[in-house]
């Protein structure tokens, strides 16, 4: 990229994880939207992550690719003040919850210790805001009341310990530095661009491979989802109108269970079909939360809502990844699609009958 008005930038932005699922979607928006600001993506390029996501603005003059490491402390330095950043919204994370059972200890590397060195490099540097990606996981539990900012935090997993680990670090630099940072903590977010590890991607690629999908446990757990591109234009508002150290929940209008999820799919994908010869039940992981709903009444007041509904996006999202080549955004796509560190069970084998649920509205 060659950029002749670098000066010019009103505001030079830090994007990191800018290739991964929720990062790519939200450098898409900033370049395209804000053609007055510099978006500059950091992105170590980990498993999960694709630069084929950015073709289409990799040639914008207010974009550029860095590619690097947010543990690297002299990288970080370096990198904010040569391009001069004003802001940063730190969206990298590892956040496969799966895998962190079996790879704690890099989760806290990659989540809370990463987090550490961009928040004090971006302290040193005088950032004017930075933007905390965090998630609605650090509740935990199975709360059936609705969560506000306030609620206390409970994970029940080590990626979601580190995303609490992460937020306490933020937090604390803003109680004791008056640091400009503002937290958000998104429902599920789903759509184009997303690893086929997570369910909803991973249900899909294995239907359209003519295979079973991997129900853990009952398949009752409830989770709400929001569309990508609905909780990007979140950020978007918090970085503009956000209060400086407030969280903000950011929730989807659409919750159903697992199970129902996979059956929609099946339905969709498989019309022909009955959705037993699509349900393959697996060992449910430890301490699955069954349901966290959180209040998002903050944001809403600052004018943001979600505007996809669950059917448009859910079409978007399918058509996405049965586009050829898509699918292959990963090298390691195909590896993906087992049922996480679970073998199988046949439903005589199941301790529970599973039951029939009706998506929550």
């Amino acid at each position: 990229m060659s950029c002749h008005n670098e000066h010019q930038f009103s505001r030079r932005i830090l994007v990191t994880g800018g290739a991964g699922f929720i990062g790519s979607h939200l450098v898409l928006l900033l370049v395209k939207k804000y053609k007055q600001y510099l978006i500059v993506n950091i992105d170590k390029l980990d498993y999960c992550a694709s630069q084929r996501h950015l073709i289409s603005i990799e040639n914008e003059e207010n974009y550029k690719f860095c590619h690097g490491d947010i543990c690297d402390v002299n990288m970080v330095k370096e990198l904010m003040h040569k391009e001069e950043i004003t802001d940063v919204i730190h969206c990298a994370a590892q956040s496969h919850v799966d895998l962190s059972f079996t790879s704690s200890l890099e989760f806290t590397i990659n989540n809370t210790y990463g987090t550490h060195v961009l928040v004090e490099a971006a302290r040193q540097h005088g950032v004017t805001t930075f933007l905390h990606i965090s998630t609605d996981e650090v509740y935990g539990g199975a709360s059936e009341q609705s969560l506000s900012e306030c609620s206390p935090m409970h994970p029940t997993n080590p990626y979601a310990a580190s995303k609490v680990g992460a937020e306490a670090i933020v937090q604390s630099y803003c109680n004791a530095y008056d640091f400009p940072a503002i937290i958000a903590r998104p429902n599920n977010v789903y759509g184009p661009h997303q690893f086929p590890e997570k369910v909803l991607p991973k249900f899909i690629s294995l239907l359209e491979r003519d295979r079973k999908c991997c129900v853990y446990g009952s398949g009752n757990y409830v989770r709400s989802f929001l569309f990508v591109e609905d909780v990007v234009k979140a950020f978007d508002i918090l970085l503009h109108h956000g209060k400086k150290g407030e969280a903000y929940n950011i929730s989807g209008e659409y919750q159903t269970s697992i199970l129902d999820l996979a059956k929609a799919l099946i339905k969709q994908m498989k019309p022909q079909h009955e959705e037993c010869e699509y349900l393959d039940y697996v060992t449910d992981r430890q301490l699955n939360d069954q349901m966290y709903p959180i209040n998002d009444d903050k944001i809403r007041s600052l004018g943001w809502r979600p505007l996809t509904c669950w059917t448009e996006g859910l079409r978007r999202t399918v058509e996405w990844y049965r586009t050829p080549g898509n699918f292959l955004s990963w090298p390691g796509s195909e590896d993906a699609l087992v049922a996480h560190s679970h073998h199988l069970l046949q439903p005589s084998q199941l301790p529970w009958k599973p039951q029939e649920n009706t998506a929550l509205s």
